[in-house]
């Protein structure tokens, strides 16, 4: 009788030895996986640091994963009446390079999506919108975080005062036609992943329906 592959006593035997799954993987539905555990590593100012582990229901084995929870994020783009772009232009310390963005930021437990949204609008370049349109919401990276990225386009916007920056934050406020925002995309200019999502949104979505 061919062994049952588990490790732990709390990962349920499969039905068939593992050798067989090399044969019919390719047909096989992906299922969830049971968390075995899961526990807090550390956390920081923006984010925690998870462990899980969790059994295979393809193999039945037990692995950890490592996760990084934050609140939602959001990002907004703000369309001026003459069509240009409110967009920033600020240093990155990821990459440590200075990125060209459009304003976004957290959702603080205090605000819903829209709410932050429009702070961040206002925070990061002082305008502020005539009108606002929910353009849904994405999963910047499934694999490794848990958290939602909300992007919303601003209408109409008009300055309204100063940018309100925090200490961590050195933005300078840059204005670009919207009919450039494709070629900036194409030539490297605009690289932000999210930024990138949101136009697609915009482009795809919501100024298609507006035809």
């Amino acid at each position: 009788m061919p062994n049952l592959v588990y490790e732990e006593k709390t990962c349920e035997p499969l039905q068939r030895p593992l050798s067989e799954f090399s044969k019919i993987g390719d047909t096989m539905k992906p299922k969830p996986w049971t968390i075995l555990t899961s526990h807090l590593d550390k956390s920081y100012r923006v984010f925690n640091l998870r462990t899980d582990r969790a059994c295979s229901p393809r193999t039945g084995l037990a692995h950890d994963f490592f996760v990084m929870e934050s609140s939602s994020w959001v990002n907004i783009i703000p369309l001026t009446p003459q069509k240009e772009v409110v967009m920033v232009r600020q240093y990155r310390h990821g990459t440590r390079e200075i990125t060209l963005e459009i304003p976004g930021g957290l959702v603080e437990h205090q605000n819903n999506p829209e709410e932050a949204a429009l702070r961040e609008l206002s925070e990061e370049t002082g305008y502020r919108a005539g009108s606002v349109v929910s353009l849904a919401y994405v999963h910047p990276n499934p694999a490794i975080q848990n958290n939602r990225c909300y992007t919303f386009l601003a209408e109409n916007v008009y300055p309204s005062g100063g940018q309100q920056q925090d200490d961590r934050e050195d933005i300078e406020v840059v204005l670009k036609p919207l009919l450039e925002i494709p070629s900036l995309i194409r030539t490297g200019v605009i690289t932000h992943a999210l930024v990138i999502a949101a136009f697609y949104r915009y482009y795809m979505e919501y100024a298609d329906s507006r035809r």
